[in-house]
């Protein structure tokens, strides 16, 4: 199946927490069905100390499921993605507008 949300897309959250705070996708994993959006979905990570890195509590963005993203259009609205086949490429398509993402 084709990626409807990909790395880089600005997309809105439409439950949970963080309900309707935007961002954009920075790790997407299709077998678990879940993505990393750069400031959601926040969780407080205690990490021991060592060499390298200082230790404490470190705020780190965890999994947010796919279905609870909707990707953002030109107007700034929620949309769902389509696919359409132009000259001979799939490619993905806002359904409110209708325009190539």
């Amino acid at each position: 199946m084709a990626a409807k949300l990909k790395k880089g897309d600005k997309v809105v959250v439409l439950a949970g927490k963080d309900k309707g705070k935007q961002g954009s996708i920075s790790v997407v994993n299709p077998t678990t069905g879940k993505a990393v959006v750069d400031g959601i979905n926040i969780s407080i990570r205690h990490t021991k100390q060592s060499q390298t890195e200082q230790g404490g509590r470190l705020p780190k963005a965890m999994p947010i499921d796919l279905s609870n993203l909707a990707l953002l259009d030109k107007n700034g609205k929620a949309t769902r993605v389509g696919f359409r086949v132009e000259d001979g490429v799939k490619v993905r398509v806002a359904k409110t507008t209708g325009e190539v993402i």
